[in-house]
């Protein structure tokens, strides 16, 4: 039984575009109907397969920013100048298209609607992608676990989701969001632009019992936030990490 899942996983299924958002000027969400889907969980990622007339075809790996549930799924996506895939995703996919992905893939850097204890959630550039997943999904299960988000990006007009996470955090008792710009901030932000630090990270304060660390983004960022909070007293069992490439992206080149 468990072969049996786990081969229908790595079955190529065809979706079609049912919307595209436009997130910041260089990244969109696409939502997919996919018929067929087995459910994921949140932070778990596809893979993506383009495949040209001439029959070559291309295969990357995108993180879902959906919470579970539903035949549908979300994927954001960022960019890249130099990308086999991502301009095609970004800039001519459209509406009532078709597009082949694989999944889920993942089972150890996810978040589950039945652990109750509190999570500290890191992210890089895009690398929130699967850590809003768990966001979502926590407000869509009602669980009432601390979550707080620190999240770094270059310019506030790089950040994705910010309208979310601004309402999110207003509304939704137990989430708090921190942001770390590295290159400009907002005008009368209080901090100057700089890198993620362990107070930035701790908050000033001692791990909490039973705490969960998700870190997410460019290899550079999650070890040096990793190294950071274990300086800090974190055990490294509870951190978790994905990441990809150098750059602030979720494409897998």
């Amino acid at each position: 039984m468990a072969r049996a899942a786990v081969l229908g996983r790595l079955t190529w299924l065809v979706g079609t575009v049912a919307a595209v958002r436009e997130e910041t000027p260089t990244a969109r969400t696409i939502v997919l109907d996919v018929p067929g889907w087995p459910g994921h969980q949140a932070g778990q990622h596809v893979d993506v397969r383009l495949t040209a007339p001439d029959g070559y075809s291309a295969q990357r790996s995108y993180s879902i920013a959906s919470p579970p549930g539903g035949t549908g799924l979300e994927l954001t996506v960022q960019r890249l100048a130099d990308g086999e895939v991502s301009p095609y995703l970004t800039e001519v996919l459209a509406p009532g298209d078709p597009l082949e992905l694989r999944g889920p893939i993942g089972g150890w850097f996810v978040w589950r609607a039945e652990d109750t204890g509190p999570v500290l959630l890191v992210a890089g550039g895009s690398g929130v992608v699967p850590l809003m997943a768990m966001i979502r999904a926590r407000a869509l299960s009602g669980s009432r676990a601390p979550f707080r988000l620190v999240y770094s990006v270059r310019e506030p007009e790089t950040a994705l989701y910010a309208s979310e996470l601004a309402e999110r955090a207003r509304t939704d008792a137990g989430l708090e969001v921190t942001y770390v710009y590295t290159r400009s901030t907002p005008a009368g932000w209080r901090m100057p632009a700089g890198r993620i630090n362990a107070d930035i990270l701790t908050a000033g304060q001692a791990a909490l019992p039973g705490l969960s660390v998700f870190v997410c983004g460019p290899t550079g960022f999650v070890e040096a936030a990793a190294d950071l909070l274990v300086d800090a007293g974190h055990e490294p069992g509870t951190i978790k990490t994905e990441r990809f490439g150098p750059s602030q992206v979720s494409e897998h080149e």
